[in-house]
């Protein structure tokens, strides 16, 4: 690389991926996440996505052992496969590491305690993203559901390295803003770690009042 031009910084201050590929290129975002995916650790619980549906349960109980980097990677990742409106990807991920940061959450999210989980991730909408010529509204309803799908393809990734989550809906915007300093609206909280225990699952609806058939 020519000495007058500076590498694009690809990694958020405080995160870098545990294994990164060999690469001089500072346009590596597509080949770092594929990387990730494809690469260790070689503890996966699933690989059966089916399977992996079938078992995840939210815990609101983590045992205190650090999650692996190799498995936030993934987890992150995953995120960044999930399907978005244009491709434009509305929303950002705020990995925080701060106990501190993790306490004042707490009482953001109406002092649920399990929000002082070892890995919290909060998911962003980001309407500024999607650059269709679309009213204002819209821009955020895709957002919305940019940050939704990513933080459920988090979830599932989570399940698949033997972990367990749980989903906070609950929390005052403003105050989850404030923590993690940023204007960008909170959709969601994602809460992941080691479960003290294996939940059973509960019981669902039955399929007539899941499924309604127009013709």
């Amino acid at each position: 690389m020519p000495p007058d031009v500076k590498e694009e910084k690809i990694y958020p201050l405080g995160y870098e991926p545990e294994i990164t590929p060999e690469s001089t290129d500072p346009n590596v975002r597509n080949q770092l996440i594929d990387f990730i995916l494809k690469s260790g650790p070689t503890e996966v619980v699933d690989t059966d996505l089916f399977a992996v549906m079938a078992k995840r349960r939210s815990t609101r109980k983590f045992l205190d052992k650090p999650v692996e980097t190799a498995k936030v990677d993934k987890i992150i990742a995953a995120a960044d496969t999930a399907p978005t409106a244009g491709n434009y990807q509305g929303f950002e991920i705020f990995y925080v590491k701060s106990p501190e940061k993790k306490k004042q959450l707490i009482e953001a999210c109406n002092n649920q305690p399990y929000v002082n989980a070892p890995v919290v991730l909060v998911f962003c909408k980001n309407p500024s993203r999607v650059k269709f010529d679309f009213p204002e509204y819209i821009l955020k309803k895709f957002a919305i559901q940019d940050a939704t799908l990513a933080a459920g393809y988090s979830q599932l990734a989570a399940q698949a390295l033997g972990l367990s989550s749980i989903w906070i809906g609950m929390f005052d915007e403003q105050k989850v803003m404030d923590v993690i300093g940023t204007d960008l609206v909170p959709s969601s909280v994602l809460c992941i770690g080691y479960p003290k225990q294996t939940k059973f699952p509960k019981p669902r609806r039955n399929l007539k009042d899941l499924v309604h058939v127009t013709w």
